[in-house]
Order: structure tokens, then sequence, then C-alpha cells
């Protein structure tokens, strides 16, 4: 898609720092960082949500985001790792091209990602985990 900035990043119309490249995903590194090193793992090949990929891209995306996990851990020192996908508008995605977070964690980084949680009302946990069961049987 020609106005997508990620595509335009895959084309090499916009620089970016790179971190991984194969012939299906390019890593590079977030603009706007939660942390130093945080990543974008991105599919050469639009696609506008993860839910959108077919199985075999997201499985290799996983493979990527792990490979770069790891290397973040080596040369980093990080305490731990968030794998974050925000898939679509309201779950924060703001670019319409899937793509995966690696954000690199360390034990004073004090990131909050503003988890509020929420409360089951009585039966209401066994309810909806029936309609996603049901959900899941038809797709």
């Amino acid at each position: 898609m020609a106005d997508c900035v990620f595509c335009q990043i895959v084309n090499g119309k916009i620089p970016a720092d790179k971190v991984f490249e194969n012939e299906l995903f390019i890593v590079i590194l977030d603009i706007h960082p939660a942390s130093k090193g945080h990543s974008l793992v991105i599919p050469k090949k639009h696609v506008d949500r993860i839910t959108d990929m077919d199985d075999q891209l997201l499985g290799e995306m996983a493979a990527v985001a792990k490979k770069v996990a790891n290397g973040m851990q080596k040369s980093l020192g990080a305490d731990g790792i968030n794998f974050m996908v925000n898939n679509g508008k309201v779950a924060g995605q703001l670019i319409d091209h899937a793509h995966m977070h690696v954000i690199p964690r360390f034990s004073a980084d004090k990131i909050d990602f503003g988890w509020n949680p929420h409360k089951y009302e009585a039966n209401e946990i066994k309810e909806l985990a029936e309609r996603i069961r049901n959900s899941i049987r038809i797709i």
C-alpha cells in the first residue's frame, strides 16, 4: 500500500534502524520506544491486522520475535521481554499494518502499561468462556 508508513519502510522509501531482516520480515527500532531497544517486527507483505495473517506467517513472526528477544537479552542485559500486539484502533494500533512490539524490560524501568483489571459478576466468567468456546468451534 503506497500510503502505509511500514510499507514505505519495507520498500526503502523511509529510513529506519533495522535490527533484523529476512525474506518475510523487517525488524526496526521503534522511534517512540517504551524502553531503549524496543523493536517492531513487521511483515514485508501488507496485512492490516494480526488476525488477518495466515497461521504460517503468524508463526514465523513469533519465531522472529523470539530471535530478537534473545538478542536483546544478550546485548542489552534485559531482565525480561514484553511481546505486544495492538490489533485494531480501539486496541491501540496506530498504523494499519500488522506488527509486533518486542520490548526489553529492566528491573528498574518503571514501565506501566496501564492495566485496569475488571471483575466478573456471579456466573459471568463461565458464560463468557462458553460463548468464546462456541465461537472458536465454528471458525
